[in-house]
């Protein structure tokens, strides 16, 4: 995607929120679907996706729903064993790493898939990621990033995958990849009926203090964060009922664990939002 200036000077103002709060790199990608505007900046630069990448793996488990693979109300055994994608060893995930912990209970029973699915996206689950990325496979959801025509997201393996990290092999998108990614679930790759389930999905995240802190009150925000040391990722579709939606992939990287990274993230959203609409929100933070 071409990097062009956005309206009232987008372009100048992420450089300047950039410098300010030390980034080491900011990638942004928009697409305005009230005027058909276009945006990136920097949008080519690769990121590590952190947990946006569980975003692809609920593309390619809905693709498979579509393609009558599976039912989504279908149950899985829960294991917690895994294998790298560097050699093959078995690794475990550990609940304290886990932003949704109470998962764990389900640990040699079943869940549903749908279950699953939910908990990957709204709770950041990295046990229900490796679950459901096992079940499709890693070959399978590349194929239908490339049949949805997602350049820009690769993805490698499943998550705390530390031997396969230790060989350089990891999950990294673009922003204008991650934008791509949201046009497909919003357009017609998926049927309808999946198409609204994964944006129901994406709606009731519940980690909320990036893009639609930047956002007014009545601003409803389908999205998936990502967050690890250096790293600290939203992307959604933004919901506004006074005009069309727009969709947004904010990345960012930042020295480890250095504070006011979510903020950054809320001042561009900020940003995006005041340049598109010409007007200042109040705060949307949880």
């Amino acid at each position: 995607m071409l990097s062009v200036d956005g309206p009232n000077g987008l372009h100048e103002e992420l450089e300047a929120l950039a410098l300010k709060n030390k980034a080491r790199a900011i990638g942004v990608a928009l697409h305005d679907l009230e005027t058909g505007f276009r945006f990136s900046f920097r949008g080519d630069r690769w990121f590590h996706a952190a947990s946006t990448i569980k975003v692809a793996v609920l593309l390619a488990l809905f693709r498979a729903a579509d393609e009558g693979r599976f039912r989504l109300d279908d149950s899985l055994h829960v294991p917690n064993r895994f294998f790298s994608a560097a050699d093959g060893s078995l690794f475990r995930l550990t609940q304290d790493r886990d932003a949704t912990p109470e998962l764990y209970a389900a640990i040699g029973r079943t869940a549903k898939i749908s279950s699953l699915a939910h908990a990957m996206i709204c709770g950041s689950s990295n046990l229900a990621t490796n679950l459901l990325l096992e079940f499709v496979g890693v070959e399978y959801a590349r194929t239908v990033l490339r049949d949805a025509q997602v350049d820009g997201v690769e993805l490698r393996r499943g998550v705390e995958d530390h031997g396969a990290h230790e060989q350089g092999i990891n999950n990294e998108a673009t922003a204008d990849g991650l934008l791509r990614l949201l046009s497909a679930i919003r357009g017609d790759f998926l049927t309808p009926e999946s198409k609204r389930e994964v944006i129901r999905i994406l709606l009731e995240q519940r980690f909320n203090s990036m893009i639609p802190a930047g956002l007014p009150p009545h601003a409803t925000v389908a999205h998936k964060t990502g967050e690890i040391s250096t790293a600290c990722h939203d992307i959604g579709i933004i919901y506004l009922p006074e005009r069309e939606p727009y969709i947004a992939a904010i990345l960012t990287e930042f020295d480890p664990e250095r504070e006011g990274r979510r903020e950054t993230v809320a001042a561009i959203s900020q940003a995006i939002y005041r340049s598109l609409l010409q007007t200042e929100p109040k705060s949307n933070e949880d």
